[in-house]
């Protein structure tokens, strides 16, 4: 049986709970994470340790590891089935207490816990077909930038997109496209690869940031730009990037062909690049 980290424990995964009165639970109060992980080798953790720092600081909750503690866990996990890709699940809570209550405690007891799951390859049709997008109002709150367990509104948007017969949607506030429901926006204007700018509208992905450092390597122009949502009519190609669906092609937006209506040669380049990148840069992350 599969076992999880909780609390300093590795214990069977039918035997890890948390008191019904977590904050996690009971207000989304919590950070959390998913690293990657390749043939047993974790890939761009550090970046995913850092952003998890961000977030906790940003909440005001103390880290209750240190990076080194969190590899090992890391490590430790993925381990248990090291063949295969996954994804490491970490979050960390603000723990849980005797009273339903808005304010903080004064001194918080975290609760921290991490899994192993398999990591799907992404599907080979979408290499071939690319995906289906719709745009939808983004409804979130005002620190996208942060990766906490409020995800109802991506939940939402997404399963309306679904419903629509589409495969995601691309979340748009003030006239701005900000990213999709569990992933970051990329397109090609007038052939300069651009994407939204780091701000509180956006998570800084990991994957994203690799994708632009990539794009460098063959002196493709790249600009951190608002997209206006009515400029995406006019993309030759659009791209959404995670850790976890790695850069997929957009080939339709609102029922419509996005450039050829086919994964674009740009598209192609990159992800050959990230390909190469599972393969090398994972070794020394």
């Amino acid at each position: 049986m599969a076992k999880v980290y909780l609390n300093g424990r590795y214990v069977p995964s039918t035997e890890a709970c948390l008191p019904i009165t977590d904050r996690g639970l009971l207000f989304g109060d919590s950070i959390y994470e998913v690293v990657p992980v390749y043939q047993g080798t974790p890939f761009q953790a550090e970046a995913h340790l850092a952003r998890l720092q961000r977030g906790l600081e940003a909440i005001r909750l103390p880290n209750p590891l240190d990076t080194a503690a969190w590899l090992a866990i890391i490590q430790t996990l993925s381990q248990q089935t090291p063949t295969l890709d996954q994804g490491i699940y970490i979050q960390v809570t603000r723990g849980a207490y005797p009273e339903r209550a808005h304010r903080i405690p004064d001194n918080p007891q975290p609760n921290v816990f991490a899994f192993s799951k398999l990591l799907n390859k992404p599907d080979p049709n979408i290499k071939i077909q690319g995906l289906h997008a719709i745009t939808r109002p983004d409804l979130r709150w005002q620190h996208c930038d942060l990766k906490t367990t409020n995800l109802l509104p991506n939940i939402l948007a997404l399963t309306e997109a679904q419903e629509q017969g589409a495969d995601d949607a691309i979340l748009v506030r003030e006239g701005i496209a900000r990213e999709g429901t569990s992933s970051n926006l990329f397109a090609i204007l007038n052939g300069v690869l651009t994407t939204p700018p780091d701000n509180t509208e956006i998570l800084p992905g990991v994957t994203r940031n690799l994708v632009l450092q990539l794009a460098k390597t063959i002196d493709l122009p790249c600009s951190r730009h608002n997209i206006q949502a009515a400029d995406l009519a006019h993309a030759s190609e659009i791209w959404l990037s995670s850790s976890t669906r790695e850069i997929a092609p957009v080939t339709r937006l609102n029922h419509q062909a996005v450039g050829e209506g086919g994964p674009g040669p740009i598209w192609q380049q990159i992800n050959r690049l990230y390909q190469t990148a599972k393969t090398e840069l994972h070794r020394v992350s």
